[in-house]
């Protein structure tokens, strides 16, 4: 095998005619790897990513190839998948107003160019998921991801994919958000990746509904008008932004008592939705 792309938390082998994505226990937070790793994250991602494939793959066909058949060193965290053409788009569905989105909100009343009504607060509930695509940035030259318009996705990749794009990140949205409400947790927002087969099939990639690419909360505390309880990486970056330091690499260690409890919200919202114990 070959490794062809190390990232913030994925490294790509590829293996004859498939990839194999290794999710490691790296963190990142402002787009900036922290030295700590979170024990068993990788894992976690991989397994609450698998979960969801299975549930949603009468929606969009996906990457998956097996779970199973990978190398030992790695098993459970990670999967065999068919080679993709990624599309340069993050897919970003929102359910509620939070992070980025709620700082685009207060600059412009919007998002991705998608009005909203006035006097929403962070937190709250939107009246319908909306499709907020952004940029996907170069890796390591440190530059955010971006908002852009959905008129900007039809310009990139033509207004037939944009749409699918646009109908199949809210449908699996949708399905996911039902999903985790029956088992109490609220799924704010969520990103999605695709990418081309070789047949020339739009396909899901890279990983689904997890607490690194997504945000949940346990709904019996949802309130909106203030931060919400994460089960998801935004307890580390408040952390992160709590300690003074400027987002910028050398990133800070992260204390012991933040790594566990980082470590006890993956599994707990992990056992939450898939009825399963870690």
């Amino acid at each position: 095998m070959e490794l062809v792309h190390s990232g913030k938390v994925r490294d790509v082998y590829v293996d004859g005619e498939d990839v194999i994505l290794v999710a490691s226990d790296r963190v990142s937070v402002y787009d900036v790897v922290l030295p700590t790793p979170i024990p068993d994250k990788g894992k976690i991602l991989t397994q609450l990513s698998l979960w969801w494939f299975d549930k949603l793959s009468d929606l969009v066909p996906n990457h998956i190839v097996s779970g199973t058949d990978v190398p030992a060193e790695w098993a459970g965290r990670a999967v065999r998948c068919r080679r993709l053409k990624m599309i340069e788009v993050e897919c970003i569905a929102r359910g509620y107003l939070a992070g980025l989105g709620l700082r685009e909100y207060e600059a412009s009343g919007a998002v991705s160019g998608v009005p909203l009504p006035t006097g929403l607060l962070e937190g709250s509930r939107l009246p319908q998921p909306i499709f907020t695509p952004t940029t996907k940035s170069a890796p390591g030259v440190g530059v955010h991801d971006e908002f852009i318009t959905f008129d900007d996705v039809v310009s990139d990749v033509g207004a037939d994919v944009a749409a699918d794009l646009r109908r199949i990140t809210l449908e699996v949205y949708r399905r996911g958000a039902a999903i985790a409400a029956e088992q109490g947790v609220v799924i704010a927002d969520t990103k999605l990746e695709f990418g081309w087969a070789p047949d020339g099939t739009l396909v899901l990639g890279d990983e689904l509904l997890t607490s690194d690419s997504s945000r949940f909360w346990p709904a019996d505390d949802w309130k909106p008008g203030r931060p919400q309880f994460a089960f998801d990486k935004q307890f580390v970056r408040d952390w992160a932004a709590g300690t003074g330091w400027d987002k910028k690499p050398p990133a800070p260690n992260v204390p012991e008592e933040i790594v566990e409890a980082t470590r006890a919200r993956y599994i707990e919202v992990y056992e939450r939705i898939t009825g399963e114990r870690w």
